[in-house]
């Protein structure tokens, strides 16, 4: 007699429910990101976190713990996106000058093109760090920023063209700090001195002035005749913007 052979049970895809928490996962946070830019982490509530998400609020505290816990998240992928960004560059360690030169351009315009990026890190030093200071992992996204400075320094300084003395965390600061004051208050700027800040050649023209701006800080000597030409600059220059219409508040 025959034996009859039992049917096998239809076997799920392995990784599918994975593959499906984490683009629920993704979604939350990608949700979060625009509802904390827009709203501020007091603002930025779990009920419309998940509601822009098309999620539910259990989902919000299954994957990130609490409201907190998520807005640390946010502000480790903003923080990756931009390592990953800065990675993807090209650089020519043998030209120094060069280098850095393209390291101030892709900080300088990703904050432009990113302004989520710098409301967020407003929003988070407005609770003056007290989220990012419990993650674990923005501080490698950092370190790496430094280490190519410190690569192009040290270059530089191998070739005679830069300065030995020079801190890889001051020359970080200094490029950061320029473009990031920029950004993130151009709008006051704006009415303070009377110009379109974000206007292209404004940006370009601020671009120019911070990328001779470092390298006259990090060089060798004062020479300015291997300094890259700022045709932007020049530009600018040649058709100033209107006068200020901020007012002088001493009293006569």
């Amino acid at each position: 007699m025959a034996t009859r052979k039992t049917p096998a049970k239809p076997q799920r895809k392995t990784g599918v429910r994975e593959a499906q928490a984490q683009a629920s996962r993704e979604a939350i946070l990608r949700a979060a990101t625009k509802v904390f830019a827009k709203y501020g982490y007091e603002g930025g509530s779990v009920e419309k976190i998940s509601r822009a998400a098309k999620s539910y609020d259990r989902m919000i505290y299954y994957y990130f713990g609490s409201k907190e816990g998520l807005f640390v998240a946010v502000l480790e992928g903003i923080y990756q996106r931009m390592d990953e960004a800065e990675a993807a560059m090209a650089l020519d360690m043998a030209r120094p000058v060069e280098a850095l030169t393209e390291v101030i351009r892709f900080v300088l315009g990703y904050y432009r093109r990113n302004p989520d990026f710098v409301t967020l890190l407003n929003t988070e030093n407005l609770h003056k760090g007290r989220h990012i200071a419990k993650s674990v992992r923005a501080r490698e996204y950092s370190s790496r920023a430094v280490a190519v400075i410190a690569s192009i320094l040290e270059s530089g300084t191998a070739q005679g063209l830069f300065r030995p003395d020079l801190a890889a965390r001051d020359v970080y600061l200094l490029i950061a700090a320029t473009g990031y004051f920029y950004m993130s208050n151009r709008y006051t700027l704006a009415s303070f001195l009377g110009e379109q800040l974000d206007a292209p050649e404004a940006a370009q023209h601020w671009e120019a002035f911070v990328t001779e701006t470092v390298l006259r800080t990090v060089r060798q000597d004062d020479s300015t005749e291997s300094l890259p030409p700022h045709e932007e600059t020049q530009k600018w220059q040649k058709s100033p913007p209107p006068a200020s219409r901020a007012r002088s508040s001493s009293r006569t």
